[in-house]
């Protein structure tokens, strides 16, 4: 569609481009490819706490009715705000397992709870003299409790913990308040508790130690492939300029030593035209070169790409007479500016929902050029972009870095996208 030139507009208030698309390709206009899903430390811990959320609800269900029936022989209120306590902070682990907010303190709140509620239990009793008649309800939690200390403490910690734990409940059982068992019935039962939490303990800490390391890997490939796609993007220009040359230049070289004839000159002539056309648009401009764009015709392209696009753009285009920009700074910041408005077409809307969009171009104080690519769309969290995700870091930020450019996202979830691209940057290095 063609796009709506606003001669002299300023740039717009609202926001800007997806940072979705992470191909790094010679063709902008084609579709991201979708990366699987790494494993990770975040996965592992939300995994874990889950987990250990669903055995706290099963476990917590079959020490309830036996709490009930054990309830009559404590002290009325302390017997009843002790199981309050505890049963609120094993809620408080179920609900951020599933919100995925305060794992850690509410699963260190429980283990607490449960290390107070098992020293305090003796006291609690109206008769502590009186035999318990079977285990107490603390039983069936102690390992809900050692399984929320490996999620909470470190390492050291939780070792402390389901060693400590587990033989205060077998002291705890050997007296009459905890039902008067023997020794050895008392310690296989501490015993058990204890392997039990340590088994669970080293599964938690081999998983985040094994994410840790997959985290790493995935990190250290992830720079360099960054690495391997500006290299492979310097050797496709390199290549397609090795074409032309071969192509063009040394077919135009054949066709002017064969002329023989001023019809045959004016073709070699033409050839030639054709081939310095094709070398200054496609060969590698090194940083210092002296060849010169000027900023009426990179604003030309970036127009003429707006319009291929299937969805519309405003353009707000401001006059800069005489500004001229090194041809390798105008590449990078047209290539830039593509990707934003592919980024915007492609997932700033919904079949249902199609944001307004603005190109401006203008120039700066630093007697540059600013573009802004802008939409009203669904938006997005920058700090929540994968590492992956290398399409608004690579294919624009480290695009436009490359020529001494700037690039300031500015985007929020529900109040659309905003890429301002400025070049040069501002000062302080920041773009106005």
């Amino acid at each position: 569609m063609a796009a709506a030139r606003l001669v002299g507009a300023g740039p717009p208030d609202s926001a800007e481009a997806h940072p979705d698309a992470d191909r790094v390709d010679s063709d902008l206009m084609m579709g991201p490819k979708q990366p699987r899903n790494p494993i990770s430390r975040t996965r592992i811990e939300v995994v874990a706490s889950r987990s250990v959320a669903g055995v706290g609800v099963v476990f917590a269900l079959q020490a309830l009715p036996i709490m009930i029936a054990q309830a009559p022989v404590r002290m009325p209120v302390m017997g009843v705000l002790g199981p309050l306590l505890l049963g609120l902070s094993l809620v408080a682990v179920v609900v951020a397992a599933v919100t995925k907010v305060g794992v850690r303190a509410s699963a260190g709140t429980a283990a607490l709870f449960y290390l107070a509620a098992l020293l305090a239990w003796p006291l609690l009793m109206r008769d502590p003299t009186a035999v318990l008649d079977g285990k107490p309800w603390l039983w069936y939690v102690c390992t809900i409790a050692t399984a929320c200390a490996a999620l909470a403490f470190p390492v050291l910690w939780a070792v402390i913990y389901t060693l400590v734990v587990p033989t205060v409940y077998g002291v705890v059982r050997s007296t009459p308040s905890g039902g008067n068992a023997d020794l050895l019935l008392s310690s296989l039962d501490a015993v058990y508790a204890i392997i039990l939490g340590q088994v669970i303990l080293i599964i938690i800490f081999m998983l985040r130690q094994t994410a840790l390391a997959v985290d790493n890997a995935q990190s250290n490939a992830l720079h360099q492939y960054g690495n391997a796609v500006r290299q492979h993007a310097t050797e496709v220009e390199r290549v397609q300029v090795d074409s032309i040359v071969h192509d063009s230049v040394l077919a135009t070289f054949l066709a002017a030593a064969a002329a023989g004839s001023p019809k045959a000159a004016e073709l070699a002539s033409g050839m030639a035209s054709e081939a310095l056309t094709r070398l200054n648009d496609a060969a590698i401009v090194p940083a210092g070169d002296d060849s010169m764009v000027r900023f009426s015709v990179l604003s030309a392209q970036i127009r003429a790409a707006a319009d291929r696009l299937p969805v519309p753009f405003a353009v707000n285009e401001c006059e800069i007479d005489g500004l001229r920009l090194p041809a390798h700074a105008s590449e990078a910041i047209l290539a830039a500016s593509v990707q934003a408005m592919v980024n915007s077409a492609q997932h700033a809307g919904t079949p249902s929902f199609e944001p307004d969009r603005t190109l401006t171009m203008s120039g700066n104080a630093q007697g540059g050029c600013t573009i802004t690519v802008a939409d009203t769309g669904l938006g997005f969290d920058p700090d929540q972009v994968p590492a992956e995700r290398l399409g608004l870091r690579i294919s624009i930020q480290d695009r436009v870095a490359s020529v001494g450019g700037a690039v300031r996202v500015r985007a929020a979830v529900g109040r659309g996208t905003t890429i301002t691209i400025e070049w040069p940057p501002a000062i302080d290095g920041r773009p106005e």
